[in-house]
């Protein structure tokens, strides 16, 4: 009995940190506004939410590569099992 299941190929690394850019760069920012607060409680300047999301856009990029290659080892487990 042969088995003809047919496996896809995975998505390179890039084109998933690609498709997680906006939420990697979401996360950024909500996570550097609560350090704003944070430091605020520190003694230092409150961090506006429009800053965050500027900083969170050039931030979101390595944020997305981590992500993507995360996704990407987790495909690989499943094609394994």
């Amino acid at each position: 009995m042969t088995s003809d299941t047919h496996i896809p190929p995975r998505w390179p690394v890039w084109k998933l940190a690609l498709l997680l850019y906006v939420f990697a760069a979401a996360a950024v920012a909500i996570n550097l506004f609560m350090l704003g607060l944070l430091g605020q409680a520190l003694g230092f300047a409150a961090l506006p939410p429009r800053i965050a999301v500027l900083l969170a856009l050039p931030l979101g990029v390595p944020a997305a590569w981590l992500a993507g290659r995360w996704v990407d080892r987790l495909l690989a487990e499943a094609g394994r099992g």
